[in-house]
């Protein structure tokens, strides 16, 4: 028996002497309705009577929270970090990442599993907006192709559907990058798609001062950043809509705005990637700087076959 309810027992021993509230109360220093709640239940049970109870509400019929973050993660498998992004582009609810952890340990849902770094990874990032440019492109559906850029030092990205992977669709992203992207373009890092490798896109790339830098054949981990923002895409915005939708360029459109302006960034430590390029607008080169420092001497046409471009670089050196 504990210190607490000893002192209560008391209390109703001496209540059951005197038969005089007033006196045990002066002398116990309780109130009168204290004596009568521990009296009452000490009628009803005893010494088990006296446990203090918990004072939870049985029931919260106010409460923001319910289902849905389980059914995120049931249903979806989606961390708690894209729970709360979900809850507030969809549904409108604010919910902290404690609150949604407490949910899903309370209803011991299994947790995600997640994707162990080697000891040695060595995380790198450009240090100016625009300095580098993944692009990248992904099947979403059939005759639906997302074509997807990502700043390598923001996370500012821009995203557009089309129907085929074509040089003529690239010509039309990378006008869609210029125009978009909020600081001045130094360079564009692809894979070795056949798209991108068009006489024309590198044509456009060196009007407008861009430096062409495709990846080695079978590195997706250089271009890792679009890679993985094309599995949130998929996990995030396309899980919720329907692609034969007519409406979907506009949806994306919407996502797009919300991904670079309102959706916190693990890597920004919960900073949007616009606030992020805020944060670095000071060192941020103007269009103007950047042309001065482009030299096209030094950026011939390549090659899409990987090694005829490295044998013809081998015997440049030769020459």
């Amino acid at each position: 028996m504990n210190r607490e309810i000893q002192q209560r027992l008391q209390w109703i021993k001496l209540f059951e002497e005197t038969r005089d509230a007033g006196f045990v109360c002066r002398r116990c220093g309780i109130s009168r309705p204290t004596l009568r709640k521990w009296w009452q239940r000490y009628q009803k049970d005893g010494v088990d009577g006296l446990v203090s109870q918990s004072r939870r509400p049985k029931s919260s019929p106010s409460t923001k929270v319910g289902g849905t973050e389980l059914s995120l993660r049931c249903s979806r498998n989606l961390g708690a970090r894209r729970i709360q992004s979900e809850l507030g582009r969809l549904h409108r609810l604010s919910l902290g990442i404690a609150t949604i952890h407490k949910i899903l340990t309370r209803n011991e849902v299994k947790p995600v599993v997640t994707y162990r770094r080697k000891p040695d990874y060595i995380k790198y990032v450009r240090s100016v907006p625009g300095d580098r440019i993944q692009m990248d492109t992904c099947k979403i559906g059939p005759n639906i192709y997302q074509y997807t850029s990502i700043d390598d030092c923001t996370r500012y990205r821009i995203l557009r559907l089309y129907n085929r992977r074509t040089a003529a669709n690239t010509l039309d992203f990378i006008d869609c990058d210029i125009d978009e992207m909020p600081f001045p373009i130094q360079r564009i890092q692809t894979d070795r798609g056949r798209e991108f490798f068009a006489f024309k896109v590198q044509e456009k790339l060196k009007n407008h001062g861009i430096k062409f830098r495709p990846n080695k054949p079978a590195s997706p981990h250089l271009n890792g950043k679009v890679e993985r923002s094309q599995k949130t895409d998929k996990a995030e915005f396309y899980a919720t809509v329907d692609l034969a939708s007519d409406d979907l360029d506009n949806l994306l459109a919407e996502w797009q705005h919300y991904y670079n302006r309102e959706r916190s960034h693990s890597a920004h430590h919960g900073k949007t990637p616009m606030e992020r390029y805020f944060e670095m607008v000071e060192q941020t080169p103007y269009s103007e700087e950047v042309q001065e420092l482009y030299e096209p001497a030094k950026e011939p046409l390549q090659e899409q076959n990987y090694r005829l471009e490295s044998e013809l670089r081998r015997l440049k050196r030769s020459l």
